[in-house]
């Protein structure tokens, strides 16, 4: 019997990403398996682009109905619920590093019989993430950021709320915005700026870095930083000094801040926009530790209280890839394609073995009394 995946549509307001694309559907349709595709009024993809290429559409939310042996595929965390979830979940669950609510979020699993498999966690054989967002992550908060920077120039006397943002069709689209931004800003500073970016070795700060080089920024404003240059330990001047801070870390160990209040005191400082990519909000290590919420596409900055001269803003959005919801989902589900092929082996195919196993060990940490089987 074909193994069975039901794409569920994401709840979470303007998340238009998708973790199947009919590109990759089409594959998984062609490998043999079966998959039913929710209804989506967010989705970036047509309903149709998948009916066409052969997938069973289904209603929206009907997941919660599927039988047991359905594995749900999804991209961003389920809704605040409570109910135990019967299923095997593929999906980002944002609850093994402690993040605020973690045990609520997991218990939900073994209440139920079920599984995550989170792909946040899914490793190669060199320990390397199979599949991410990263890229178009950091390329997208960079954007913002730019955009965010050449908009306080504009509003220098009487500082009004960064405006709402919303996905763009393509590439191309976001790129002619942030350099009619670019040109904004120097413009009216008679500079362009300087961007530090932490983690730029990685996906999601080459993705910042690409970012700004094709928005005209040049290589000596854009400094690109990685372990080496914070093996030392922070907070460093070098941020403050620094137009724009964009941290693309993947943070998996406490380390000291990148910035504080102490440092954001000093004299010289030219730091405006801050973008935290990994946006660890809830995590109690989280080295930019100036806000504690996430910010939105509908407001995409949050004043930092306490500073003017110039004022300074924080873009903590925590779904920076839907702002370019379909090359991201295609670079995504790409990658994650090989990986997925072999879910209907996924007992003894090392990804996903690993995957549970991971998933039990995090299991194990929650206190008895939140994992009793229900019935």
């Amino acid at each position: 019997m074909a193994t069975t995946l039901h794409l569920r549509s994401e709840s979470k307001p303007l998340e238009h990403r998708s973790a199947l694309t009919p590109s990759t559907t089409k594959a998984l349709l062609e490998a043999g398996y079966k998959i039913n595709v929710e209804r989506s009024p967010e989705r970036i993809f047509d309903d149709s682009e998948f009916s066409d290429v052969g997938a069973t559409l289904v209603p929206e939310g009907s997941w919660v109905d599927a039988p047991s042996d359905h594995i749900i595929v999804g991209l961003k965390e389920l809704p605040e619920e409570s109910f135990p979830l019967k299923h095997t979940h593929v999906q980002f669950a944002h609850c093994y590093k402690n993040q605020g609510g973690w045990q609520e979020v997991l218990s939900r699993f073994p209440r139920g019989g079920g599984t995550l498999l989170d792909l946040e966690f899914l490793q190669d054989e060199t320990g390397r993430r199979v599949a991410a967002f990263g890229y178009h992550a950091g390329y997208a908060g960079a954007a913002l950021a730019v955009e965010a920077w050449a908009y306080q120039l504009q509003n220098p006397d009487k500082p009004t709320p960064f405006p709402s943002v919303s996905s763009y069709a393509n590439q191309d689209l976001l790129l002619a915005d942030v350099r009619k931004a670019v040109e904004t800003g120097r413009s009216l500073s008679g500079r362009l700026p300087r961007v530090l970016v932490i983690g730029a070795l990685g996906r999601c700060g080459r993705g910042a870095v690409d970012l700004c080089t094709q928005a005209g920024i040049p290589d000596s404003n854009i400094l690109k930083w990685d372990m080496a240059e914070t093996a030392k330990g922070g907070p460093f001047t070098e941020i403050v000094e620094s137009d724009i801070f964009v941290n693309c870390i993947y943070l998996s160990d406490p380390i000291p801040p990148f910035l504080n209040a102490e440092s954001l005191s000093s004299p010289s400082r030219n730091l405006s926009v801050v973008c935290d990519v990994s946006c660890d909000t809830t995590n109690p290590h989280n080295p930019v530790p100036i806000y504690s919420e996430n910010s939105t596409f509908s407001n995409p900055t949050l004043e930092v209280p306490g500073y003017k001269n110039p004022p300074l803003s924080v873009i903590s959005i925590d779904h920076l890839p839907s702002l370019l919801p379909r090359e991201a989902s295609e670079a995504f589900s790409t990658a994650l394609l090989p990986s997925l092929v072999t879910l209907k082996d996924r007992k003894t195919t090392r990804v996903w073995k690993q995957a549970e196993e991971l998933f039990d060990s995090k299991v194990a940490l929650l206190p008895a009394e939140l994992t009793k089987r229900e019935a």
